[in-house]
C-alpha cells in the first residue's frame, strides 16, 4: 500500500508520518503553503523531517486561499490569540480562538490537493494529522468529517483514494506517547502559528504541544517570543 502525507511540520502531522512508514510506503511529503504565518517554517520542517526519513518532499502553493482568509492566522493585522492552558479545555474560549484562525475550508482543500497527487502516484492513502483534541472546536478534524471526505473521495479518485489520520481518536498527550513509541525527532517539528525563530510558547498550537509534552517528561523545543 501506497501513501502521500501531508505534513505540515508539527506534532500530529508529523506523528501521522511515523506511523505511516509502519502501515504503507510512504511516497510523497506534502506541504501546502496558503500564506499562514508559519509558511516557511512549516515547509521547512517538513523537508527537515521528508530527509530524516529519506523520503521525498514538495511544496504547494495556493496563494488564492490567503486573499479569502481574514482571519489571524493569515492576516498579518491582526493578533494570534493566546490562551491560558486553562482555557483549552472550556469549549467557549476555545471555540472563539478557533474562530479567530479559521481558514475557509483548509482542510478540504487540502485533502483534496493531495488526493490529485495520490491518484497520480498510484497511491490509495492520503495521510493526515487531526486529533480528537482539537476536533471539538474544529470539526474538520474529526472522525465525521474524515468519512464523509471518503465518500466524495471515492467518487472523484479513479483509484478509489481514501484519508487515513492515525491520530484523530487521540488527544495531543497520547500522540506524544505514540511519538515516543515511533522515535519522532521532536527536535525538528514546527507547532507554531508564526513563523519566528523560536516557537512561541504563547499561541494556541504552541500551548496543546507543551502541555502535551510536559505530560511525557519531553522538553518543549521553543521559546517564549512576543506575538
Amino acid at each position: 500500500m501506497k501513501s502521500v502525507v501531508l505534513l505540515s511540520g508539527g506534532l500530529d502531522s508529523t506523528v501521522s508520518l511515523a506511523q505511516a512508514l509502519r502501515e504503507s510506503s510512504v511516497e510523497l511529503c506534502l506541504t501546502v503553503d496558503y500564506g499562514q504565518r508559519a509558511a516557511i517554517r512549516e515547509a521547512g520542517a517538513a523537508r527537515a523531517l521528508a530527509a530524516y526519513y529519506h523520503l521525498h518532499h514538495q511544496t504547494v502553493a495556493v496563494p488564492f486561499l490567503q486573499s479569502l482568509t481574514c482571519t489571524a492566522l493569515v492576516n498579518r493585522e491582526f493578533s494570534v490569540p493566546r490562551p491560558d492552558e486553562e482555557d483549552l479545555d472550556d469549549p467557549q474560549k476555545a471555540g472563539e480562538t478557533a474562530a479567530l484562525v479559521w481558514v475557509p475550508n483548509r482542510n478540504g482543500l487540502l485533502i483534496n490537493i493531495a488526493a490529485c497527487f495520490a491518484e497520480s502516484l498510484g497511491c490509495t492513502r492520503v495521510v493526515t494529522g487531526f486529533n480528537r483534541e482539537e476536533a471539538v472546536t474544529f470539526p474538520d478534524n474529526s472522525p465525521a468529517y474524515v468519512e464523509a471526505a471518503n465518500r466524495a473521495l471515492s467518487y472523484s479518485t479513479a483509484n478509489g483514494v481514501q484519508v487515513v489520520s492515525y491520530t484523530q481518536r487521540l488527544n495531543k498527550v497520547e500522540i506524544v506517547r505514540l511519538g515516543q513509541r515511533l522515535g519522532v525527532p521532536w527536535h525538528l517539528i514546527w507547532s507554531c502559528y508564526l513563523g519566528k525563530e523560536l516557537m512561541c510558547g504563547q499561541c494556541e498550537s504552541c500551548r496543546r504541544l507543551q502541555r502535551a509534552l510536559k505530560a511525557v517528561g519531553i522538553p518543549f523545543p521553543g521559546g517564549r517570543e512576543e506575538i
